[in-house]
C-alpha cells in the first residue's frame, strides 16, 4: 500500500502547539508520511513569541532539496516563513521541482497576537508564494491585510475571498475564527462555499492555523478534491478543540488530537 507523503516548511514552535511540530502531528493523524524543513527556531509558548533565529536561504534550500530528492512529498504546506529572502528560496525549490498541492498558510501574527513577518514579506508572499499556491488559508485579521479591506460580515469575508483570488490566481480559504460571528470558513476557488462551523468556547486554540492547513495539505496528499479536503480537515480540527483536553496553563487541545482520531 502506497503511503503518501507531505512536506511541512515552516518555523519550529518548542512548546509543542504551533508550527513545525503541530504541522507534523496533524499530517501523520491524518494518514500521510509528514517531513518538514525549519525556516526558523522561535522562542515561544501560548502565551507570546519571545525570539525568532532564521536558517540561512542557502540552509532552507539545502532542506527542501534533501526531501524532494530521496522522498518527493505529494503535497506541501508552507508556514511561518519571516523574511523575503526565504520567501524567495522557498519559491524557488517549489518551482524547480515542479511541488504540487501547495497550501499557503499566510502566517502574520501569532493566535497570541505576537507578529511573525517582516514587512517585506508581505510583499514575497504575493509576488513569490501566492502564484505557486493551491490554496492559501488566511484568518480574517490576513486576509484584511492581503484585500486591503475591512472585514466585518459575511459578505465582506466573501468580497476579500474573491479579491484575493482575482489578483493572485489561487484558491483562498478565508478562516472565521477571528470574528465575531462564529467559526464558518469561506471557500472561493472561481465560485464559493460556506463551510459552517460552531463557536466552541474553549481558551486552548494554540496553533488552529498551521493545524487546519497541515490537514488539507494531507488530505490533498491523499488525492481528495480541494472541497473535500478543507470539509475533512475542518471536521478534524472541530472535534479537536471540542474535545477540550488540556496540557495545563494555555495549552490548546490539538497537542491530544491523536486522542480523538483512535
Amino acid at each position: 500500500m502506497k503511503l503518501h507523503t507531505a512536506l511541512s516548511i515552516a518555523g519550529s514552535d518548542p512548546s509543542g502547539g504551533a508550527g513545525i511540530q503541530a504541522d507534523l502531528k496533524t499530517m501523520t493523524l491524518n494518514g500521510v508520511y509528514a517531513m518538514c524543513a525549519i525556516t526558523a527556531l522561535t522562542v515561544q509558548n501560548t502565551t507570546g513569541v519571545t525570539g525568532i533565529m532564521e536558517v540561512t536561504p542557502e540552509f532552507l534550500a539545502q532542506q527542501i532539496d534533501a526531501v524532494f530528492t530521496d522522498i518527493r512529498p505529494d503535497a506541501v504546506k508552507t508556514g511561518m516563513v519571516s523574511s523575503a529572502g526565504l520567501i524567495g528560496t522557498i519559491a524557488d525549490r517549489l518551482s524547480f521541482y515542479k511541488a504540487r498541492n501547495i497550501v499557503v498558510d499566510p502566517v502574520m501574527v501569532a493566535t497570541s497576537g505576537s507578529r511573525l513577518i517582516e514587512s517585506e514579506a508581505v510583499s514575497a508572499l504575493r509576488e513569490k508564494l501566492f502564484p505557486l499556491a493551491a490554496l492559501i488559508t488566511p484568518n480574517i485579521p490576513e486576509a484584511e491585510v492581503l484585500s486591503g479591506a475591512e472585514i466585518r460580515t459575511r459578505a465582506d469575508m466573501e468580497a476579500a475571498a474573491r479579491s484575493i483570488y482575482d489578483r493572485y490566481g489561487c484558491a483562498v480559504l478565508c478562516k472565521g475564527g477571528h470574528s465575531t460571528g462564529g467559526a464558518d470558513d469561506y471557500l472561493y476557488s472561481g465560485s464559493g462555499r460556506w463551510f459552517e462551523g460552531r463557536h466552541i468556547d474553549n481558551p486552548n486554540t494554540h496553533g488552529t492555523g498551521c493545524t487546519l492547513s497541515s490537514a488539507i495539505a494531507a488530505n490533498l496528499a491523499k488525492g481528495q478534491e480541494l472541497e473535500t479536503a478543507v470539509f475533512n480537515a475542518k471536521t478534524y480540527i472541530t472535534g479537536a478543540i471540542a474535545a477540550m483536553l488540556d496540557l495545563g496553563h494555555g495549552h490548546g487541545p490539538l497537542d491530544h488530537a491523536y486522542e480523538i482520531r483512535r
